[in-house]
């Protein structure tokens, strides 16, 4: 890697901490199948908050939408097992595979809002191999936009999230990682507008690369932004 391609001029970082939906895999047309089915036993049109959904645990979706005499709890389990029944057009982020196969397996982790058992559904629907470190929601008393889930993961690596680089792809993902003191990588594949943020962002991973210095240190390299 030469200096004029390292990303975060040139700065290494001990792990890369990955999203899941949105960032290595593509789930969105599922996801948004499912919890318009969902919606629509209570006669709400989901239209009016699928973009909200994306990026944090289903049960704080379910609760800000203050439906009345339902347990949240109940109701994103019932969305979850929907979930892992609905797979279809679940796939990985172009490059997504090719990316994380030139890391080391102790340097990388997956940091997702999805609990446990979907989150291994659709890895396995995108051909995509779990890391030994994986956070679910279930391994975090808060979702995101809380720092804990990576700070968790750096942990369980051996490392500090702050020495960490986070890849995300929506909101309260990319705060997540700005709370957590790791610079942030934004990828935009699922993105249907524009979004306004000052960190590194690419559609997909085609044109990043990541280097294992002799340290066994990770930089990021770009071919073309």
């Amino acid at each position: 890697m030469t200096q004029s391609d390292a990303l975060f001029d040139g700065r290494s970082f001990a792990a890369i901490l990955f999203d899941m939906d949105g960032t290595l895999l593509s789930s969105i047309e599922a996801a948004e199948r499912v919890w318009t089915r969902w919606a629509a036993q209570f006669g709400i049109d989901a239209r009016t908050f699928l973009h909200g959904i994306h990026g944090q645990r289903a049960v704080d979706s379910v609760r800000q939408l203050n439906i009345p005499g339902i347990d949240p709890v109940v109701e994103a389990h019932k969305i979850m097992l929907a979930e892992i029944e609905d797979v279809e057009g679940v796939r990985a982020i172009p490059g997504a595979q090719a990316f994380v196969s030139t890391l080391p397996k102790d340097r990388w982790a997956i940091v997702t809002s999805a609990p446990r058992a979907l989150a291994d559904r659709r890895l396995a629907a995108a051909g995509l191999s779990p890391p030994s470190v994986l956070i679910t929601a279930e391994d975090i008393p808060k979702g995101k936009p809380d720092p804990a889930c990576y700070q968790l993961a750096a942990r369980q690596l051996g490392w500090t999230a702050d020495d960490c680089l986070v890849f995300e792809d929506a909101a309260a993902g990319i705060r997540a990682g700005e709370a957590a003191g790791a610079p942030v990588v934004v990828i935009t594949a699922t993105h249907q507008h524009p979004m306004q943020t000052p960190h590194p962002t690419y559609v997909d991973y085609s044109g990043l690369h990541a280097t294992v210095r002799p340290d066994g240190r990770l930089q990021l390299g770009s071919a073309s932004r």
